[in-house]
């Protein structure tokens, strides 16, 4: 099929209107492929979000057949804006996702399915991987892009304002917020050091302990020196209007107008596959990888949040084409 052909296809299949620029697609409107059961690929991809995205166009631009399963779910679907990301600064996250799909089904050798892949095992020649739907999928290589899941403080609003106005990372979203009246929410060495560091945005900064504060004599001293307040009551709930915070209640019924507050939450793999195969982790929960974005496990590959703490739109696109490239080079090698 000529490219033209391909894209008018894709066009029609998605219900794009064109008018000099690709029109964001709902989440529902997927590029999906008709599978075929137990069919063999070159690379299977298990996550369709920017990392995973950015390593299928590698590997289509190397003629390589590739399956790309995706749930849909990526971890930013709360985040009103992405920053910091050459090119795409201001876009939503569905914006740069939906540019990035047109581009990479532009590739006749990659295919899409949505859905979840439920497990994986080796084989003599490569890899089996199952779908929720029983579907089964063979491959040479694997790429894991399946990010983590975060899992939010039992505050009620916490989960509401995640990715909204409480925020992890002041890279993505801390110009945004830019002298705003803002909160940490942390204690001991992590209330400190992010104390610290968003103390370059905003001089309106209070640290919410919630709780008796850990902070050591010399840390309590030093955001003293610099006008940072510490706050020790325990937190109640988060006062939002769809997700904008106004105000933190504490459990004596006093209150604190707020409108930012940077947190950090546990977080888990978003999938066990990797772990259940047998990919390391390190000691923080990330799949291990090299360089290379190598797991332990010969021929098994991971990039993205699901690989380093690093959670940006940017590093993640660039794990990702790392990874289709290592990837296509392992073949080649082993074919040649």
């Amino acid at each position: 099929m000529d490219t033209l052909t391909s894209r008018r296809r894709f066009i029609k299949q998605s219900g794009i209107v064109l008018a000099g620029l690709a029109l964001p697609l709902p989440l529902t409107k997927y590029p999906i492929s008709k599978m075929e059961d137990n069919k063999q690929y070159d690379v299977i991809i298990v996550g369709g979000s920017y990392s995973g995205l950015a390593a299928g166009m590698a590997l289509g631009r190397a003629m390589r057949h590739v399956l790309i399963i995706d749930s849909g779910m990526p971890c930013n679907r709360q985040t009103p804006r992405s920053h910091n990301f050459l090119t795409q600064d201001g876009k939503t996250p569905h914006e740069i996702a939906t540019i990035a799909k047109q581009q990479v089904a532009q590739y006749s050798t990659v295919e899409f399915t949505r859905g979840s892949a439920v497990s994986g095992e080796k084989t003599e020649n490569g890899f089996i991987i199952k779908t929720a739907s029983g579907a089964t999928h063979n491959t040479k290589k694997l790429i894991f892009a399946t990010g983590v899941k975060d899992i939010m403080q039992n505050i009620p609003g916490y989960a509401a304002c995640w990715g909204i106005s409480v925020l992890h990372c002041p890279y993505c979203h801390g110009y945004e917020v830019r002298n705003d009246v803002t909160g940490i929410l942390g204690n001991g060495d992590y209330g400190f050091e992010f104390s610290s560091l968003i103390s370059n945005w905003t001089k309106d900064l209070t640290v919410f302990t919630n709780g008796i504060a850990t902070l050591t004599p010399i840390q309590t001293e030093k955001l003293n020196k610099h006008n940072i307040k510490i706050v020790e009551k325990e937190v109640e709930r988060f006062e939002h209007t769809d997700g904008h915070l106004h105000n933190i209640i504490f459990k004596d019924g006093s209150d604190f107008p707020i409108r930012v507050i940077y947190a950090r939450s546990a977080f888990e793999q978003h999938c066990p596959i990797p772990q259940t195969m047998g990919c390391e982790l390190t000691e923080e929960g990330y799949i291990k990888v090299n360089g290379l974005q190598k797991t332990s496990i010969h021929g098994v590959y991971a990039c993205g949040d699901n690989t380093t703490r690093m959670r940006t739109v940017a590093n993640a696109a660039a794990m990702g084409t790392t990874a289709g490239m290592m990837a296509n080079k392992e073949l080649v090698e082993e074919e040649f």
